[in-house]
């Protein structure tokens, strides 16, 4: 067995709660200390997970046993901690997005590339059962060649349920760059790179209030499009529509169809890692379910588990920096083309990562 990667978590807000549960499966993961800006919120953390110590960050960053460090901060800041951790000579794995913008992005990376020190990226949602069983019905060619697709991500937003939803209204937020990468991560997987896409983006509820906890009756001011529309043409052909709207009632949520010349595809939410897929051939009376390619059930962590793998082993991972600078070069590219009223074409390539073994479970992934 291979010997275990030390990792520091830095953010130790509600998702943080989602990895810890699931690093706990994964030998090669040892959780060493968490920070966060509120040391109360690392204390608790710390306490509820076993970890060793809660500590300041510039404590956690120069603690030589931590090899990986987890950003699990806000979105406006994860260029910021990412470009700090490299220094500190330290790889990093970020919760989505990889940054706020291309710039931040191909900065983070460059960083990366400079100090010989990998970086890894959420969503890694589309390396469990659910996304790789579609995957492989797409591969093995069980919709023929594919020809179409919808994802829709339709909810009214989160200031009824969310503690702290102003980030999702400002600059860097929107239903876009936080629910798009599991979306867009999902269609790169099924279809490869994207050839060109066309987007309207538009600011549909500009005022909202916050409807529970502390904030409650807080008015917020929506700063960035809280409705997003567009067509993608990935290069193998395929051409469909996207939809991410917080400002949708009784919308579909979680809902991502395939389609090809031989029949049609359900896929799960790509938000979760496990899901029925469905699949109907042209000549089929109904939907039939297509039994999972492997059983285990994995969680927010896979995606550091595999890099941690990579970092002990050599190797390739699937949840990679690379897979995340190009989805945030589309998710950029939607904003870009509603603006300018023009088609946008990738800055970035994208290479898909290579499928999840199907008998390892929470063993090395690489």
């Amino acid at each position: 067995m291979s010997k275990s990667v030390g990792v520091g978590i830095i953010g130790c807000g509600s998702v943080s709660g989602q990895y810890l549960k699931m690093a706990a499966n994964f030998p090669i993961l040892h959780i060493l200390a968490c920070s966060d800006i509120v040391p109360e919120a690392a204390q608790s953390v710390a306490g509820a997970f076993g970890i060793p110590r809660s500590c300041c960050t510039a404590e956690l960053l120069a603690d030589p046993e931590i090899e990986i460090v987890l950003n699990l901060t806000v979105p406006k800041a994860h260029a910021s901690l990412a470009l700090a951790t490299l220094d500190a000579g330290k790889h990093t794995y970020l919760e989505k997005p990889l940054g706020t913008s291309r710039k931040e992005g191909l900065s983070i990376m460059a960083k990366a590339k400079e100090k010989n020190l990998l970086v890894g990226c959420a969503p890694d949602t589309f390396m469990g059962s659910g996304l790789q069983t579609a995957r492989k019905a797409v591969d093995d060619g069980l919709i023929g060649r594919p020809t179409a697709f919808t994802a829709f991500m339709m909810c009214p937003g989160h200031e009824s349920w969310h503690p702290n939803p102003e980030f999702h209204y400002q600059p860097g937020g929107g239903p876009l760059l936080d629910m798009g990468p599991y979306y867009l991560t999902a269609l790169l997987n099924f279809f490869g790179p994207v050839k060109r896409l066309t987007s309207i983006a538009s600011i549909a509820n500009t005022d909202r209030t916050i409807g529970s906890g502390a904030k409650k009756g807080r008015k917020i001011n929506v700063q960035t499009p809280d409705h997003v529309t567009g067509c993608i043409e990935f290069e193998n052909g395929a051409v469909g529509t996207m939809i991410q709207s917080f400002a949708t009632y009784h919308g579909m949520y979680g809902s991502i169809t395939l389609y090809g010349t031989e029949g049609a595809l359900q896929v799960p939410d790509p938000n979760n890692f496990t899901g029925a897929v469905r699949l109907r051939r042209k000549e089929d009376a109904d939907w039939t379910d297509l039994p999972p390619v492997f059983p285990h059930e994995y969680g927010r962590s896979v995606g550091l588990a595999d890099m941690a793998g990579a970092i002990r082993n050599g190797g390739t991972y699937r949840a990679t920096g690379d897979q995340g600078l190009a989805v945030l070069d589309l998710m950029e590219g939607f904003l870009e083309s509603s603006a300018q009223g023009r088609q946008f074409t990738p800055t970035i390539p994208y290479h898909r990562p290579a499928p999840m073994p199907l008998n390892r479970a929470f063993d090395v992934l690489t």
